[in-house]
């Protein structure tokens, strides 16, 4: 069980943690990126692109949906994690959205959305290639990500959250990493506090239900692949949803990195100095590139 005293209190350790697995990091020689580029009128409507250097044409995409509980997080804290992307072969676009309790459900999926039209928007002038975007999101990113996934192959879902995909748009496929999955009222002091900020009647019932992936899914879903680990406070929450995109006929690949004696931790991936980060994050690369094969 995680316990925190305020949301403050939690950003502070998150930014804690952050820092400390992002120190001496660096922008790799090999990468060229263009950061900072608005996507829309708010302060935190910005993103950055990351390229392979000398990579001609317009190439593969990964969107970045980073975590942190719906009231922290931004592009700064993904940005090594995402070059580390850009360098297997792809465009890579990390940003930054709106966060609660300021902003409240389903923001993040209208930011989500905004990003999607610029990227067309902007298709060539930084070289992506629209018929092959992906999605990457751990945590509530991982939410996130299946959440607009979703938005994008069932329109009644899109209707429910006044949302709509730019025409004819779904990710080719779709990663989630140590992804939140649903939420049970009370199974977590941590989640309930962040459901108390997020959501616009601070959690109902409905609420919680319309955030469950494990009841939005259809079986139109894009390709998924599923990570997880031992030490992960939410590892309980991945096989289930797993075997429900199993039932449904979904494409998809389930991975636990680690083991008892090295459990690792929650979204341990965006920490790129691990082997095992390096490891995952090949994988789901090469999953992605598979789908692009057919």
């Amino acid at each position: 069980m995680f316990y925190i005293r305020s949301l403050s209190e939690f950003c502070a350790s998150n930014e804690i943690d952050d820092a400390k697995r992002n120190a001496g990091l660096t922008t790799p020689d090999g990468i060229d990126r263009f950061d900072n580029i608005s996507y829309g009128d708010h302060k935190r409507h910005i993103l950055d692109v990351y390229r392979p250097k000398n990579a001609a044409g317009k190439l593969p995409v990964i969107v970045s949906i980073h975590g942190g509980g719906w009231v922290y997080g931004n592009k700064e804290i993904m940005q090594f994690y995402c070059m580390s992307l850009a360098e297997k072969g792809f465009a890579v676009v990390n940003f930054s959205y709106r966060l609660a309790p300021e902003f409240k459900h389903p923001t993040p999926l209208e930011d989500t959305n905004k990003v999607v039209f610029w990227l067309f928007e902007n298709a060539d002038t930084y070289g992506l290639d629209t018929g092959s975007v992906f999605l990457v999101g751990d945590s509530c990113g991982a939410n996130l990500a299946g959440l607009y996934s979703c938005l994008c192959v069932d329109p009644s879902y899109a209707d429910r959250m006044s949302i709509r995909p730019p025409e004819g748009f779904a990710p080719k496929a779709v990663a989630l990493n140590s992804g939140l999955y649903r939420l049970v009222r009370g199974e977590e002091d941590l989640l309930d506090s962040l459901a108390e900020a997020y959501f616009p009647d601070g959690g109902t019932d409905e609420e919680y239900a319309e955030i469950d992936l494990g009841k939005t899914v259809t079986a139109d879903f894009p390709p998924c692949f599923m990570m997880t680990a031992p030490g992960d406070f939410l590892t309980g929450q991945a096989k289930p949803f797993y075997e429900r995109l199993l039932s449904l006929g979904v494409r998809a690949e389930y991975h636990s990195y680690g083991s008892d004696e090295n459990p690792l931790h929650h979204v341990f991936h965006i920490n790129i100095k691990l082997p095992e980060a390096r490891e995952c994050n090949r994988d789901e690369c090469s999953f992605f590139l598979n789908q692009i094969k057919g």
